[in-house]
């Protein structure tokens, strides 16, 4: 049966109001990320953090928004399928000439399936590939700004070049001597290219968006000479004074890696094509998969779209099994994984052990939490999603009897689509990039002979700068983490892992407290004898109560561990250091942890600027 001509009006309609419902997502999208430039100007800190909280619900939001308008005005889950296949061919005729139609296709794939509740891998009737090219997308309008600007200096004119880079993008605010931080840029450039010839493409090209998080605003371009590119980053911070500062050049992938890790809070940019400008930091981070830095930006939901295209790909052309994960397991968490996929999979669990008072709705909102919050480096980013299939045949069946004893409600085995292929479908689920467990990665240090002071051996030094430099970072992410409010709650080194640019990521969030919501004590004194022998605890602990000075016999049985954790952090097990941090925060501090070490700032700028 042929669609009608009044069929083919509805779908023309249900199209148009479709992409309608896309363009106020995306324009209330722009506008909150174009405030935050203002904001940044006039140091409005708690304004950003929320702003950036709120932006996230935005996508939700607008779905809902649409999906009842749909109902309401075409009773569109009542429309016959051939009704869907031609709102679907209208729809890519309206996105020809659209500035995001990679991300105006997931917005009709999520209101597609909201109607007709089909998950999104299985639906005919959705945008399973691209179906339009974002290669080359141009501003059409003559006063719209281009992805970037590019610049011509030569050795003579480089101050004046670089000056003008900086006074192009036009802040509201006063440079401390803006003189005097392009010189220390030029000299930091001048130092990366070396003494090589500048040959005749010599350029500087930089994103005409800022990049805003929290206190920072960071300027994003690269250096082209002759065949060499070198990415670089210039972050603007407000000093003492209120007056801005460069506090730093950034140089290479390396750093722009840190920068965009998935263990920080999404960036505030306006960009007019999304596309390009992913498309711009990928000829920068080319080892950086695309979902990754649309999830950066801000625009989670592309990032997720592509992680499972990337994901089905991935078990296209793989032939291992899914596994329970190794390292221990956690008491409300199921961990598996893929061994040739870089990501873990968690599931929440039906039961938990008696010593944890929690339920499956408050674990969900802690991994919530971390979703809206500044995650300062050191919490991982999760992806979360439902009803997701994958092949029985790929699932081990020590995988399959650990959901079914621990998580039976999360699972179901069936040929849902009947064509003979078995699935597993998880209900639920959060995937976060792999890392290795920092207790798994100090023991391979105590196993190489870290521990023994007897072992002079080069094995044994290396083992030991490797210990060393897990505890002392795991140190420092604690202190990021109390920095932003957070009390990570469940301490034990098992919940924390190695990236692979060494930095320590909390990843265990399910009793997590933010700092001011806690009650930092000391232990009371023993009342008489048979209290200080009592192996029991005689004094009260309410519900967030928390004993710094109780840390210890948990965390530092280790002598070798110890040493160090004492050298560099025993103020962690002192109530005062949990509790000045607290008494700050309340009394509205807000600290911004940057994305690079104090050792790259500009030396003279220290002591002017607030501590990276």
């Amino acid at each position: 049966m042929f669609p009608t001509r009044l069929d083919s009006s509805v779908a023309y309609d249900i199209a148009k109001a479709m992409l309608d419902g896309f363009n106020r997502h995306y324009r209330l999208f722009r506008t909150e990320s174009a405030r935050a430039k203002h904001r940044f100007e006039t140091a409005d800190w708690h304004g950003q953090q929320r702003a950036q909280r709120e932006r996230i619900e935005f996508y939700d939001l607008r779905v809902k928004e649409c999906s009842r308008r749909l109902e309401r005005e075409f009773k569109a889950g009542e429309q016959p399928m051939d009704v869907w296949h031609q709102v679907k061919l209208h729809y890519i005729g309206l996105l020809v000439d659209h500035h995001q139609p990679e991300l105006a296709e997931t917005f009709f794939n999520s209101v597609t399936t909201k109607i007709l509740h089909r998950s999104y891998f299985q639906n005919d009737f959705i945008f399973v590939r691209p179906a339009i090219s974002t290669e080359y997308i141009e501003n059409g309008e003559p006063e719209s700004r281009p992805t970037y600007r590019s610049y011509y200096p030569t050795r003579e004119t480089m101050h004046a070049v670089l000056t003008r880079m900086v006074t192009d993008f036009d802040l509201r605010r006063d440079f401390d001597n803006l003189e005097r931080y392009i010189t220390l840029v030029q000299a930091a450039m001048e130092a990366r290219l070396g003494h090589v010839k500048l040959r005749a493409n010599f350029q500087i090209q930089v994103l005409t968006g800022l990049f805003f998080r929290n206190k920072g605003c960071y300027i994003v371009g690269k250096l082209i000479n002759g065949f060499n590119e070198f990415s670089f980053t210039l972050p603007v911070l407000h000093n003492r004074s209120g007056k801005l500062v460069i506090d730093t050049a950034l140089f290479g992938e390396d750093d722009l890696l840190m920068l965009f890790s998935f263990a920080r809070a999404y960036f505030m940019v306006d960009m007019e094509i999304p596309s390009a400008y992913v498309q711009f930091l990928r000829s920068m981070m080319p080892r950086k998969p695309r979902n990754e830095i649309y999830n950066a930006l801000g625009l989670a939901k592309q990032g997720k779209t592509l992680f499972y295209r990337d994901f089905l790909h991935h078990q296209r052309h793989s032939s291992d099994k899914f596994r329970i994960a190794p390292g221990i397991k956690g008491m409300v968490m199921l961990v598996f994984d893929l061994p040739s996929f870089p990501y873990v999979f968690k599931v929440i669990k039906d039961y938990y052990p008696p010593q944890k008072d929690t339920t499956r709705e408050q674990i969900a909102g802690k991994y919530l939490l971390v979703k809206q919050h500044d995650r300062v480096g050191r919490m991982a980013d999760t992806l979360e999603y439902s009803e997701v299939a994958f092949p029985r045949d790929r699932f081990d069946d020590e995988l399959i009897a650990e959901i079914e004893k621990f998580a039976p409600s999360q699972l179901e085995i069936s040929d849902r689509d009947g064509d003979g292929k078995v699935e597993v479908i998880i209900k639920h689920v959060y995937i976060e990039r792999r890392m290795i467990p920092l207790n798994i990665y100090l023991q391979e240090a105590f196993d190489a002979g870290a521990a023994d002071p007897d072992n002079h051996s080069p094995a044994a030094e290396s083992a030991r700068q490797q210990m060393e430099r897990g505890v002392v970072e795991y140190g420092n992410a604690i202190k990021d983490l109390v920095a932003a409010n957070i009390f990570p709650g469940d301490m034990l080194w098992k919940n924390f892992g190695i990236t692979r640019h060494g930095k320590v990521v909390f990843y265990d969030y399910d009793e997590i407290e933010y700092i001011t919501d806690c009650n930092f004590r000391r232990v009371p004194a023993p009342r008489n004898e048979e209290d200080e022998m009592s192996g029991e605890i005689w004094y009260h602990v309410g519900p967030k109560d928390v004993f710094p000075e109780t840390f210890g016999p948990f965390l530092l049985g280790n002598p070798a561990v110890r040493d160090v954790f004492m050298k560099h952090h025993a103020d962690l097990l002192d109530v005062d250091f949990w509790q000045a941090h607290k008494d700050r925060i309340l009394a509205g501090h807000v600290h911004d942890v940057f994305p690079y070490d104090r050792e790259r700032r500009f030396k003279h700028l220290r002591p002017e600027v607030p501590a990276a």
